[in-house]
C-alpha cells in the first residue's frame, strides 16, 4: 500500500510495565534477607536409584502377601490417592476393609499414630514419630531389633535408616501381622528373625519375586538373601518415586520473585521470625540436630500403652527410657505438608489452619481443643491430661502470639513447599504384584 502512495499504518508502542510495588519489594527482600541468615537452600533431588531396585520396592510396597493374612500392604495406609497417607487421622490397620477414610474395623479399632508421608525420605536420619529407627553418632542405624538386625542385614542397607524402617510394621499385629490364622502371626512376639524368615519364604515360593531379588542384587543368590534386602528395595522405591523437590519456595530461592505472593512472602517471615524455625530449621524445614519436642497436643485414640489407663502416648521417652523425655516427638518436614492432612502424631488437627494456629496462644490453644474436627468414633477418646502435657510442654512456644491474619499467611507460605507433581500420584501403584493379591492405591 505505501507504494500506491498510502502511509504505513503506526503501531502504538505497547504500554510500560507498572511500577513495582515498593511494599511488595521491600518484603522480598526482607524475606531473602532472613532466608540467607538462615542458611535456607533449595533441597536437592536424590541421587538415581537402580531400576531393577525401585521396580522391586515397588511391588513389595503395594502386594498384600508381607502382611499375615494377605490383607493389608505397606501402602494400604500410604495411599497413592491420599498423598501417601490415609486421611484419617488414625489409621485402620489388619483385618479392617475399605480405603482412607471409608475405612473400617469390625472390632473399631485403630493404629495408635498417624500414618505419616512418604515424600523425601532421603532427607531425615530419623523414622517413627519417636524417632526409633534413627542413625547413631558413629553412622550405624539403631533399632527396636536390637542384635536381631544382624550386620549382614545392615550391611545390606543402602539408605541408612530408611532401609531399616519397613521391617517393622510387618511385626506389628495391628498393623500387619494380626493374632491368629497365619503362620506369621504363630511367630513368638519376640523372634523377630522368624516373622521376617517367614515372609522371605513366602516371596521366594513365587518365581517372579526370585527373579527379581536377583536382578536387584546382582551376584547374591535369593536363598543367600534376608528381609533386609526386602526393605532395603521398598526404601529404594520410596527415594526414586517420592522426591518432590520442585517448589516455589525453591524457585524464590534461586531468585524468581514471582513465585510467591504477598501473603506467601508475609508468612515466610513470620515463620522465620516467630520462633517456628526454633524446631523446623532445615531446608526440609525439620530439625536440625534430630531434636523432640512436646508442642502440647492433645492425646485421642487408643495410645500405646502408657499412663494409669493403658491409652497415653510417652513419644520419645518409650525409645530413650528418660521421663524427661515424656511425650516428646519428632519434628516432621514441612516440604508438601499441604497435601497431608490431618496433622499431629494422631492425627488430632484436621486441616492446615488448624494445627498452624495451635501455636498461638499454645497452652489456651490445648486447652480450647476442638474435638468436633475428629472423627465420630474418636471424639469421645480425647485423654483429660492436659495439665500432665503441659508440665513438659516446650516453654519456648509459650511467647508465640498471632497478630491478626497470620495464621492464614502461614498457610500461604507452607503452601508455597508443595511440588505441583506430587498432587497426582497416580502412576506410583503397580498394574498387579506377582502374588496376584489386590492392589490398594
Amino acid at each position: 500500500m505505501a507504494a500506491c502512495g498510502e502511509d504505513p499504518v503506526a503501531v502504538p508502542p505497547p504500554p510500560p510495565p507498572p511500577p513495582p510495588d515498593p511494599v511488595r519489594m521491600a518484603l522480598i527482600d526482607t524475606v531473602r534477607l532472613l532466608a540467607d541468615q538462615r542458611n535456607l537452600d533449595p533441597i536437592l533431588p536424590p541421587a538415581p536409584v537402580r531400576t531393577e531396585l525401585v521396580e522391586l520396592g515397588r511391588l513389595l510396597a503395594f502386594d498384600k502377601i508381607l502382611s499375615g493374612n494377605r490383607d493389608i500392604a505397606c501402602m494400604t495406609c500410604h495411599l497413592p490417592s491420599f498423598s501417601t497417607g490415609d486421611g484419617r487421622s488414625l489409621a485402620v490397620g489388619q483385618g479392617a476393609t475399605g480405603l482412607g477414610p471409608a475405612r473400617t474395623h469390625p472390632g473399631g479399632q485403630f493404629i495408635p499414630r498417624n500414618s505419616p508421608p512418604l515424600f523425601n525420605l532421603h532427607l531425615p536420619t530419623q523414622f517413627f514419630f519417636d524417632g526409633r529407627v534413627e542413625v547413631r553418632p558413629d553412622g550405624s542405624v539403631s533399632t527396636p531389633a536390637g542384635n536381631q538386625l544382624t550386620p549382614g542385614m545392615e550391611a545390606v542397607f543402602e539408605f541408612g535408616p530408611l532401609s531399616a524402617q519397613p521391617l517393622f510394621p510387618v511385626l506389628s499385629r495391628s498393623e500387619m501381622r494380626a493374632d491368629q490364622g497365619n503362620e506369621l502371626a504363630a511367630v513368638p512376639d519376640g523372634d523377630l528373625q522368624g516373622v521376617w524368615s517367614a515372609i522371605m519364604v513366602r516371596l521366594g515360593a513365587i518365581q517372579e519375586y526370585r527373579d527379581m531379588f536377583e536382578a536387584a542384587y546382582p551376584g547374591t543368590a535369593f536363598d543367600a538373601m534376608t528381609f533386609a534386602h526386602a526393605t532395603n528395595a521398598i526404601a529404594g522405591f520410596f527415594i526414586s518415586e517420592l522426591a518432590f523437590t520442585d517448589t516455589p519456595w525453591d524457585r524464590f530461592l534461586v531468585g524468581d520473585d514471582d513465585q510467591l505472593s504477598n501473603e506467601a512472602l508475609r508468612g515466610a517471615k513470620s515463620f522465620m521470625t516467630i520462633l517456628c524455625m526454633r524446631c523446623h530449621e532445615t531446608d526440609a524445614f525439620d530439625d536440625r540436630n534430630n531434636e523432640f519436642h512436646n508442642v502440647a497436643t492433645p492425646q485421642i485414640g487408643p495410645g500405646k500403652g502408657d499412663g494409669p489407663g493403658g491409652n497415653d502416648d510417652f513419644g520419645r521417652e518409650r525409645v530413650t527410657g528418660d521421663p524427661a523425655d515424656r511425650r516428646l516427638f519428632k519434628t516432621p518436614p514441612m516440604r508438601n505438608v499441604e497435601l497431608t492432612a490431618p496433622f499431629g502424631h494422631a492425627g488430632q488437627f484436621a486441616t492446615l489452619l488448624a494445627i498452624v494456629e495451635h501455636y498461638d496462644r499454645i497452652d489456651t490453644r490445648l486447652a480450647e481443643y476442638d474435638v468436633t474436627q475428629l472423627e465420630s468414633a474418636l471424639q469421645g477418646t480425647l485423654l483429660d491430661n492436659f495439665s500432665d502435657i503441659l508440665a513438659t510442654r516446650d516453654t519456648i512456644l509459650l511467647t508465640i502470639v498471632f497478630e491478626p491474619g497470620e495464621g492464614d499467611d502461614l498457610v500461604a507460605f507452607l503452601k508455597s513447599l508443595t511440588d505441583d507433581a506430587a498432587r497426582d500420584l497416580s502412576g506410583l501403584a503397580p498394574t498387579s504384584v506377582p502374588s496376584g493379591l489386590p492392589i490398594d492405591k
